[in-house]
């Protein structure tokens, strides 16, 4: 260290505050009054002598002071508790100190303390080995003695074994012995016969019973727990003396038993026999524990090939069960051929066929139409003689051309006045006594909606007589009229209806009848074409002529006795007569009491009601009635059969009805991969109205349920929740609160506890009585949930022409609007090369250093975007506005 060293550079060497440097030089005697001072060496080693003597050093660095192998650790803490002193709380402050002491240890006293330590650690190591080998001797001796206990059961177990092997070593013996000695008695006698000496009197040489007594069977011996029995059996029968066994008796079960007994007669055999009763099952139960392996059980070699009877339907637990499988494989095998399906739902035939072919087991249909099979027998048992019957005529024909009033004028009443709107919503069935002959009418709808009820009368009719209006011509459901009649394959006759007005064009209604392969006969075709009229019924005989005639041509016949047969035309419910069905008798005569299956519902017919309101006592072929009694109200199309008694009629109709709800579940359950796949994402966005329908009669249901779904599109879809016939109830308003649905009443009424829930939840319900005004009410709600939709129209362009820059602005356009008009007030969109590059809004738009509002077409103006100067020559300036449009069905 150099000579010249201060204050302040020492305290720099030894990392120290320069004032506190100048304290402990001062402390060790040296005075300094400033950090320039030089510090000699001497002074140095002062300092680090009197430091060393601080710190409990001497000044050699030798041994420590006695101070130094002391610390005192000193520890205070303070908290506070809260007394309570009567009504108040007072906290009190409590203090602890703590005071310890350390001595550090000499080296003397360090070395004893760790010899002390070695000297128990060695202890405390021998201590822990004496155990282990304690533990390991001990372990030893529990498997000595475990292994002798082994040894000596063995032991033990093999002399058992001995001594059972030469038991039945024994038992074997002895058992082979009896059956020897049973042979010998059962043999003839081998003695030879002095011929010279004859048999004594009274004597008989004994022959066996059997021929195969003397030599027996050597099969494998018996077990051993029946030898003994038999070796008994013979030893007995051996005691028995001469009559042991006797010539010419038969060697069956009583024989054998009471063959030594030959004084008891066949009814004391019998007796004792059944009081010595059967042998106890135990032996056999031993034996077939103790038996042989030929009982027990073997695995198949190849697998197992089943026929599995499959009806219709069939959920996959059943068929899980009949292929002696789990269901989780069957479910398996279904997932892999695609058909998402658990084991509770219902799978149709042909893919439980499949399944079960995959499965590798054979499928054979079920037959289970026994009942079916047994109405078939019955109807066709009771078929009679045929004679010619009345035909049945369906007028057809597009909305308003006049069919129910051609109609009423045949039958000289007012039809039409009676339906809502002057248009016909249901099929009208009614026979008609004319000057020809009995003829049967059929008046069908002719509304777009009502496309089911005209089907379903073009097929059950005989003649089709196509109403067009000579002032309309051929219209939509004129052309569907012909196409219905030509895929029934019946005759067609057109009537030109309103022939008396002065617009009539019965010429035009030809020529386009020709498009749709309807030759007039006048054309060379097959067609009759009557003009007649309404109103005024002229050529009315001319078409019932012409009606007579093609009805003799078909030459129609039906058996007018035994049980009728026919179709259901319509049905309701009436509130007071319960289920109504019209129907048309086909074959046999229908009777006031006859037991009848339709459809799904059966019945006793309890009254009959022709048009009229009268009560006729049966209906013949081609007639329509209205049927009372049936359990509930039918399907319109169903067809309906007279049985003998009722239990037959509910049969039928109970299997129709669970193949009806097995079908309906097979075509709910089951969904395929590929439908879900193709359905996902779609659903998303899509809205759902939920619709309760209730009617009056079965075919308005079909037709609003098919009009209102139809109205389903990619936004919205109308959902029918429940439909039916009659009035609103109770549950139908249930249901509506459940679903959040609107009810729809077509010509029909809710009653007091529906009107009640409905008032009470706030329920939406509208009655109608015409189609129309159902699908324009429905078309308003459905477009009032999809809400409007955002669009924007372009009102008007502007072209660049210049560019030029503004100190308040930045760059202004120099425009010429070139389409429609710019205004300031709407939103703009920078289009370059006919792409958009800006899209914001007008911060000025002048025209000759005016603020203007708008600029027309052909007009010059400058434009200023704002928060975008990058605005160039030929650019073009879209301005448009934003417009809410609501959305419609």
């Amino acid at each position: 260290m150099s000579q010249q060293t201060t204050i302040r550079k020492l305290a720099e060497l030894v990392n120290t505050p320069v004032d506190k440097l100048i304290e402990q030089l001062a402390e060790a005697g040296m005075k300094f009054s400033g950090p320039d001072q030089e510090v000699s060496s001497t002074e140095k080693m002062k300092l680090l002598g009197f430091l060393r003597r601080t710190h409990g050093k001497t000044e050699g660095g030798g041994e420590e002071s006695e101070a130094s192998k002391k610390i005192t650790l000193a520890r205070r803490k303070v908290q506070e508790v809260t007394v309570k002193t009567g009504r108040s709380n007072a906290t009190v402050a409590v203090e602890v100190r703590q005071k310890r002491t350390y001595v550090k240890p000499t080296e003397a006293q360090a070395n004893e303390a760790r010899r002390a330590g070695a000297a128990a650690g060695g202890d405390e190591r021998a201590e822990i080995l004496r155990k282990l080998e304690e533990s390991r001797q001990r372990n030893l001796a529990e498997q000595a003695r475990l292994a002798e206990m082994d040894r000596a059961r063995n032991e033990e177990n093999e002399r058992k074994r001995q001594a059972e092997a030469a038991v039945r070593a024994q038992a074997e013996a002895e058992a082979r012995a009896a059956v020897e000695d049973a042979e010998q008695a059962a043999a003839p006698v081998r003695t030879p016969i002095d011929e010279s000496v004859g048999p004594a009197p009274g004597t008989s040489i004994r022959v066996p019973a059997k021929a195969g007594a003397a030599h027996p069977p050597r099969t494998a011996p018996a077990p051993a727990r029946k030898e003994p029995d038999r070796a008994t059996t013979a030893a007995k029968h051996k005691t028995r003396g001469s009559h042991a066994m006797v010539a010419g008796v038969e060697d069956d079960e009583s024989t054998q038993r009471f063959a030594g007994q030959l004084h008891l007669s066949a009814a004391d055999r019998a007796r004792r026999g059944a009081a010595r009763g059967k042998p106890k099952p135990r032996r056999q139960l031993e034996q077939s524990r103790g038996g042989s392996g030929s009982h027990q059980f073997e695995r198949p070699t190849a697998p197992v090939v089943r026929e599995v009877a499959i009806g219709e339907a069939i959920t996959v637990g059943d068929l899980a069960q009949k292929l002696a499988l789990k269901g989780g494989d069957v479910v398996k095998a279904l997932f892999k051929m695609g058909v998402m399906a658990t084991i509770t739902q219902t799978i149709d035939h042909d893919t439980a066929a499949l399944i079960t072919e995959e499965l590798g087991h054979k499928v054979v249909r079920a037959d289970s139409e026994d009942a079916e099979d047994a109405l078939l027998a019955h109807v066709e048992d009771v078929q009679g003689k045929t004679a010619p019957r009345p035909p049945v005529v369906t007028i057809m024909g597009h909305v308003d051309h006049g069919k129910t009033s051609l109609l009423d004028y045949i039958r000289r009443t007012k039809v039409a006045s009676g339906e809502a709107g002057g248009i016909t919503q249901h099929i009208g069935a009614y026979h008609v006594q004319t000057d020809k002959g009995v003829i049967s009418f059929l008046d069908t709808p002719g509304h777009a909606a009502f496309t089911a009820m005209r089907a379903r009368g073009a097929k059950l009719t005989d003649i089709v007589v196509l109403v067009v209006a000579a002032d309309d011509g051929v219209m939509p459901q004129t052309i569907e009229s012909v196409q219905q009649a030509k895929a029934a394959g019946v005759p067609l006759i057109v009537a030109i209806n309103k022939i008396d007005k002065s617009g009539a064009d019965p010429l035009r209604v030809k020529n386009e009848l020709l498009a749709h392969d309807v030759v007039a006969e006048e054309f060379g075709g097959d067609t009759q074409f009557i003009e007649v009229s309404a109103k005024t019924g002229q050529g009315i005989d001319t078409l019932l002529d012409a009606i007579s005639l093609q009805a003799e041509v078909l030459e129609l016949k039906a058996a007018p006795e035994g049980r009728a047969s026919g179709t259901v035309i319509e049905s309701s419910l009436d509130k007071g007569r319960g289920p109504v069905a019209t129907v048309l008798v086909q074959q046999g005569l229908l009777k006031r009491g006859d037991y009848l299956v339709c459809g799904v519902q059966y019945g006793r017919v309890r009254a009959l009601f022709d048009e009229t309101g009268g009560q006729p006592a049966s209906a013949g072929p081609s007639i329509p009635v209205q049927v009372l009694g049936l359990s509930g109200v039918p399907d319109a199309g169903d067809d309906f059969v007279v049985v003998e008694d009722e239990r037959l009629a509910k049969d039928v109709a109970q299997q129709r009805d669970a193949k009806r709800r097995e079908s309906r579940l097979v075509a709910s359950a089951g969904s395929r991969m590929e439908d879900i796949m193709a359905q996902l994402g779609k659903g998303e966005g899509q809205l759902s109205l939920n619709l309760i329908i209730k009617a009056d009669v079965q075919g308005s249901v079909e037709a609003l349920r098919h009009a209102l779904v139809a109205l389903s599109n990619e936004d919205i879809r109308i959902n029918i929740i429940s439909s039916g016939v009659g009035g609103i109830t109770e549950s139908d308003a249930n249901s509506a609160v459940a679903s959040k649905a609107t009810i729809i009443g077509f010509n029909v009424r809710a009653d007091a506890s529906a009107r009640r829930i409905v008032e009470a939840n706030g329920v939406d319900m509208r009655y109608f009585s015409i189609i129309y005004d159902v699908i324009d009410q429905v078309k308003q709600v459905a477009s009032g949930l999809l809400g409007v939709e955002i669009r924007e129209e372009i009102i008007g362009v502007a072209q660049v022409r210049d560019v030029f820059r503004s100190s308040k602005f930045g760059a202004v356009a120099g425009c010429m609007v070139i389409e429609g008009t710019v205004k300031r007030s709407k939103p703009i969109r920078v289009l370059r090369d006919n792409t958009v590059v800006f899209e914001g809004e007008l911060e000025s738009l002048r025209r000759f250093k005016e603020n203007v509002d708008e600029v027309r077409n052909g007009m010059e103006c400058g434009i200023g975007v704002k928060a975008y100067n990058d605005v160039k020559v030929g650019d073009q300036i879209e301005c448009f506005e934003r417009i809410e449009v609501q959305r419609t069905l």
